[in-house]
């Protein structure tokens, strides 16, 4: 799901918007992680009005510097690969649905990059400057 909103909208907010139609569209999502943004009475709205348990990722207050933790490098991920498309990586869109269209195409670009890829031949782990040299 891509849900685009004005910046003065809260992640609470926007999920209070986004978590039914997620629900609506994918039946079968019954777990969603999200980060400390979406703790407070939004677990329990969506647990009770939308049967969605909604598992809070929080970063513990004893750790210093960079920590991976569970789940939270999955959103930190994709963010990179969207910030690839060079359209999102400043917001020259006026209209959400112009943004929300952006991430869309830039995932399929990605999937489809993939799916093409010959099944037989094992991905390269090489940087992209390394292959341009």
């Amino acid at each position: 799901m891509v849900f685009v909103c004005a910046a003065g909208v809260t992640d609470r907010q926007a999920a209070r918007i986004m978590l039914p139609c997620l629900r609506t569209r994918f039946r079968k999502i019954t777990l969603v992680w999200a980060d400390g943004g979406y703790s407070g009475r939004l677990v329990t709205w969506a647990k009770e009005n939308l049967q969605l348990a909604l598992e809070i990722v929080k970063r513990s207050d004893d750790m210093k510097g960079f920590v991976v933790l569970p789940r939270r490098w999955v959103v930190e991920r994709t963010l990179g690969w969207l910030m690839r498309s060079h359209r999102l990586v400043r917001d020259f869109a006026t209209l959400p649905a112009s943004s929300e269209a952006f991430i869309h195409f830039s995932q399929a670009m990605l999937m489809s990059r993939r799916l093409a890829r010959p099944a037989s031949q094992p991905r390269q782990e090489q940087s992209r400057w390394t292959a341009a040299a």
